[in-house]
């Protein structure tokens, strides 16, 4: 972890021994009283923090510092609904990115009751997503949207002036290295391990995408989430 991120700071500024984060400050970063760590407030401010004492209580720090919030990428992921264990790495991998916003989308070719995984159910994901801001440094996180099917994960973006990207494993559409510079807003659909249907490519280019390749190689939905993004970024001048 490279920030330490919480939804609300504690009137005492105090980190409870019995939270995770309490552990990771004393077991991993082996810090203690006098030292410093960036703390931060999701979708809010950082700063740089001291410990202050270190009891059975937990840790006591003082918040010396602050900066302006970090805002994330303007970036759509819509990803096609795979494995949880595969979309667990997924959600936190972009949240490290910076990604703004995440669409989870049942597919012709997705199996129906992964939608019914704790991940969700439970609300787990929000332990990846905060994992991954937390590595990254930053305290923005992206919003999670959960949809049972494409029509209705299509709809959801339907600004015109967004651009529009899908990846296919068709060797006829243009490599994804071809998109030129992005100036504005993007969303970038990668779908499950078997792939789009016929029917949602079709849906794809009713919607207004444009459709790209990664070479000719078949990757993990895991995988061409990672690489799409890196590539993306890279073009709107980020990375």
């Amino acid at each position: 972890m490279n920030i330490i991120l919480f939804e609300t700071l504690d009137k005492n500024n105090l980190i409870d021994k019995e939270d995770f984060r309490f552990h990771h400050i004393l077991k991993v970063l082996k810090l203690k009283e006098g030292d410093f760590f960036k703390l931060g407030i999701v979708n809010g401010i950082s700063g740089k923090a001291q410990i202050i004492k270190i009891d059975e209580r937990g840790i006591t720090y003082n918040l010396q510092s602050t900066e302006t919030e970090s805002y994330p990428i303007p970036m759509t992921l819509l990803v096609g609904q795979v494995r949880p264990i595969s979309m667990k790495r997924i959600l936190r991998d972009s949240a490290s990115f910076g990604v703004k916003n995440i669409i989870v989308s049942g597919c012709d070719t997705s199996e129906r009751s992964y939608k019914e995984a704790k991940l969700y159910t439970q609300g787990e994901y929000k332990k990846y997503l905060l994992d991954g801001a937390m590595q990254s440094g930053q305290t923005s996180i992206p919003s999670l949207t959960l949809v049972d099917e494409l029509p209705i994960a299509l709809s959801i973006e339907n600004n015109p002036n967004v651009l529009k990207v899908v990846l296919d494993i068709d060797t006829s559409f243009p490599s994804i290295s071809k998109i030129g510079e992005i100036a504005g807003e993007v969303i970038v659909a990668i779908g499950p391990e078997r792939g789009w249907s016929e029917k949602e490519r079709e849906l794809f280019k009713d919607s207004g995408y444009s459709f790209y390749r990664m070479g000719k190689r078949i990757l993990r939905t895991e995988t061409a989430c990672c690489s799409a993004i890196a590539l993306v970024l890279s073009q709107m001048g980020v990375i």
